[in-house]
């Protein structure tokens, strides 16, 4: 009888001090902690969300995410990245492809400088994705391509073979020609190929690649001067060698659907911000030059044969 009290004892000491010892916690109240790992992990039962405490211009807005990232990524069981935060959040995308000067001039609104407008309102909310969807998000970054048939003009973002997204684009033109930048005379046709994603500059500066003059304003297509916009440029390398082919949004797109290019692809400022962000490095891509094709119908057709390949 003894040794049974003190085995009862025993047990309500431990029970008395796990209490005092783990109590719960408030302040940790949508989270799930895990301390079998050495970070903190977000469970799929619920999201914490950040809530914006200012408005946040496309000029902050890098590192306004930068700062996020840097905050909250030793909370989260997967490495926290830019695309992954946004593609959770798709809403941003939205909001950036707004900021197209075509789409405000629709809108009636003349902007002169993209980067002062705000892109995140003050109370805006952003979540972090749980360990659930950053899976279903990195998944399909491995399973996503980016086709690029230059003679039909588009480039289209597919996963597991499955259309999400068709734009039209510029391409190179068929001339070889002198680029003070390159200091040498350059075949100006857009290049084929496979390859991948493996670089993006998110504030670029903007040269003539024929003269290697730096400029900052840019005439559009309504003879309007404006400010050049800040979007991300991505640099692509094919087969095996990066040639300084960029995708690349254009302020002109009068010029899509065109070869008018110095052999980059050039898209429109909404449609570049949805490359970005479905395309991180590492993105496979695949450039081709398919003269057969079928139209809207499903009617086979012979493209142009912009580069004059069926004569080399």
């Amino acid at each position: 009888m003894v040794k049974l009290a003190q085995i009862i004892s025993m047990l309500i000491i431990s029970l008395i001090t796990l209490k005092l010892c783990c109590p719960k916690d408030d302040g940790f109240e949508g989270f799930t902690i895990n301390f079998n790992s050495s970070k903190a992990l977000i469970t799929k039962h619920k999201i914490p969300n950040i809530v914006l405490e200012k408005n946040i211009t496309i000029a902050e807005y890098f590192q306004f995410l930068d700062s996020v990232i840097q905050k909250y990524n030793s909370l989260t069981p997967y490495s926290l990245t830019e695309h992954l935060l946004v593609r959770a959040n798709p809403w941003v995308i939205d909001t950036l492809q707004n900021t197209d000067y075509y789409r405000m001039k629709a809108r009636d609104s003349f902007v002169y400088d993209q980067k002062r407008m705000i892109v995140l309102l003050k109370g805006s909310h952003l979540i972090l994705p749980d360990s659930i969807l950053a899976g279903t998000i990195l998944k399909s970054f491995k399973k996503t391509i980016i086709d690029v048939n230059i003679p039909e003009f588009k480039l289209r973002i597919l996963e597991d073979s499955v259309l999400l997204y068709e734009f039209p684009i510029r391409v190179g033109r068929n001339e070889r020609k002198y680029l003070k930048m390159a200091d040498r005379i350059m075949d100006l046709k857009t290049i084929t190929g496979n390859g991948k994603i493996v670089n993006y500059v998110r504030n670029p500066n903007y040269y003539n690649p024929v003269n290697g003059h730096q400029y900052f304003v840019t005439k559009r297509d309504d003879e309007k001067v404006t400010k050049l916009p800040q979007i991300p440029f991505m640099e692509t390398e094919i087969n095996g060698i990066k040639n300084g082919q960029l995708i690349h949004p254009t302020t002109n797109p009068e010029t899509l659907n065109k070869a008018y290019s110095n052999g980059c692809i050039g898209t429109k400022e909404a449609d570049a911000w949805v490359i970005y962000y479905y395309a991180p490095i590492g993105t496979k891509i695949k450039i081709r030059y398919d003269l057969n094709d079928v139209d809207s119908r499903g009617k086979p057709v012979i493209l142009k044969d912009i580069y004059n390949h069926s004569i080399n």
